[in-house]
């Protein structure tokens, strides 16, 4: 590299640097120039600098807020905290927006947006799922006041998803029931999961796992107890096969009704012969 060269690049990188001193972030916020620093909070945000973006945006809110060019500002500072995936002040941001500017354009997208920022904070399955429940209740109220929303099939379709994971939890917690059997409980929990999900694909499954549990309950009981839960695995499985005759599983159920069966002869013939 000759000598012109590196006068070339040296100088190049001496005007990247005072440009960038020139526009530093504390010089920003220290200026008195309203104008030039939501020119730089606007362009920061554009390159996708969002933090320096929404330092800036902040320091702004007080002078801003009687400006037409408030709403603006308002905006992008939400979006700010939602890129940042710092979702709950971008929920709350979006929402404070939606209350501020109702009548504004963005404001379906802005009460969109604060469903989603719920959405964005559901959790693994296994954990509480508060944020869930309250994504399906938000999204179902954006498409109540926004019917005709740009974002109606988005919303439509988180909401469906929150209901299958809400699902796969309760039936994480039913199986573990059955796992470490307590069948019981899992007969129990296997019949309000049925009930809770009753459009569900695997409802028919979910009727097995109540037939086996009652099984296996019976099974386990006190003699002076089998004969009425032998019973109740006979009363789950005519109910099963009343609800899915075309089921696949039928022929599983048969086999708990089968067994049940032949311990209620069983037991009815000791019954007898006790009584001879």
């Amino acid at each position: 590299m000759n000598s012109g060269s590196r006068l070339f690049i040296l100088s190049s990188f001496i005007f990247v640097l005072a440009a960038c001193n020139r526009h530093s972030l504390s010089k920003i916020l220290k200026s008195s120039d309203v104008e030039y620093k939501l020119k730089m909070a606007e362009q920061y945000f554009a390159n996708k600098k969002y933090s320096r973006a929404q330092s800036i945006f902040e320091d702004l809110f007080p002078v801003w807020r009687s400006d037409p060019r408030f709403e603006d500002l308002y905006y992008k500072y939400a979006y700010c905290a939602y890129y940042l995936k710092d979702y709950v002040s971008a929920e709350n941001l979006f929402k404070g927006f939606s209350d501020a500017f109702s009548k504004s354009q963005r404001a379906p997208e802005a009460d969109y947006m604060r469903a989603y920022c719920y959405y964005k904070q559901s959790p693994k399955v296994e954990l509480d799922q508060t944020p869930t429940e309250k994504t399906i209740g938000f999204m179902q109220s954006h498409l109540n006041n926004y019917p005709e929303s740009v974002k109606a099939e988005d919303a439509k379709q988180i909401i469906a998803k929150c209901y299958e994971k809400l699902e796969l939890k309760e039936f994480k917690s039913a199986e573990l029931y059955f796992n470490i059997g307590a069948y019981r409980a899992a007969a129990i929990s296997f019949t309000n999961l049925l009930n809770h999900y009753p459009e569900s694909k695997k409802t028919d499954e979910y009727k097995l796992m109540v037939i086996k549990s009652y099984y296996q309950f019976a099974n386990m009981s006190i003699e002076t107890k089998q004969k009425e839960r032998f019973e109740k695995v006979l009363e789950e499985y005519y109910d099963f096969v009343d609800r899915f005759p075309d089921s696949k599983l039928i022929k599983d159920a048969e086999k708990y009704f089968n067994l049940s069966k032949n311990s209620l002869n069983t037991i009815n013939n000791e019954q007898t012969d006790k009584k001879s």
